[in-house]
């Protein structure tokens, strides 16, 4: 399965929602306005690689079934 570029893909996929999110929880704790849009911002970009990331395993789903 790691000889698999799709299923590479997916990993990289989830690996990057997974450091988006720790990068967003830990801006939560710190103080200031600055802070706390940045925050948002990373939460935001989170949505967006997690959408992306369950659609790279839907099609790798599709595909190897």
């Amino acid at each position: 399965m790691l000889q698999d570029p799709l299923f590479l893909l997916v990993a990289l996929g989830c690996l990057a929602v997974a450091l988006i999110l720790i990068r967003g929880i830990s801006t939560f704790g710190k103080e200031g306005v600055e802070n706390a849009k940045r925050s948002n911002k990373y939460m935001r970009w989170r949505l967006i690689a997690q959408f992306i990331a369950i659609l790279l395993i839907l099609i790798f789903v599709y595909f190897r079934s």
